[in-house]
């Protein structure tokens, strides 16, 4: 796996604390332990999206979709997170649609090998890159997170200048 930036947990510190219940979360290390996951949702075309994130070990944690992406890693540090959509194949499940949607730790979309490798490393196809791409950045006036909209990097907050290269904090 190509080597990638750590991200740090940035968004509210009441959302840290949260817990997700053991059950909820599956860590996905084999194609049986994907399809266990995914055997328990309606198998169907495409499964409804997963938070997912990549853990620092490079293993892909999934849980349901309105989890926060902190409880789903521990509240440790991940090398990428957001949101995935599995649909059904002949040889088992692909990614139909994958972002770097995660408020919590504002990954840049430079996160993808670490999402690539977690996926290659269990076979499961992927579109190669996310079909969604967020840009985050936070503002150096007022703090707060902000995503880029349409190359707009004006923080939607205070109106101040947004850096063209992400700015949270990191390893």
């Amino acid at each position: 796996m190509a080597q990638t930036m750590r991200y740090r947990y940035v968004g509210p510190a009441e959302l840290r604390d949260q817990v997700v219940a053991v059950d909820a979360v599956a860590a996905i290390d084999t194609p049986a332990s994907l399809d266990a996951r995914l055997a328990r949702r309606d198998r169907g075309d495409l499964v409804e999206p997963l938070t997912f994130v990549v853990a620092l070990d490079g293993m892909l944690r999934l849980a349901p979709r309105r989890s926060e992406h902190v409880a789903l890693a521990g509240g440790t540090d991940v090398l990428a997170a957001g949101e995935m959509t599995f649909a059904s194949a002949e040889t088992g499940w692909c990614v139909a649609e994958v972002t770097n949607q995660s408020t919590g730790y504002c990954p840049d979309p430079d996160s993808w090998p670490a999402v690539a490798g977690a996926l290659d490393h269990v076979g499961v196809r992927h579109p190669g890159n996310f079909t969604d791409k967020v840009v985050f950045r936070r503002c150096p006036t007022c703090i707060e997170r902000n995503i880029v909209r349409d190359d707009d990097f004006t923080c939607a907050l205070c109106n101040s200048a947004l850096p063209a290269r992400w700015n949270f904090m990191t390893d």
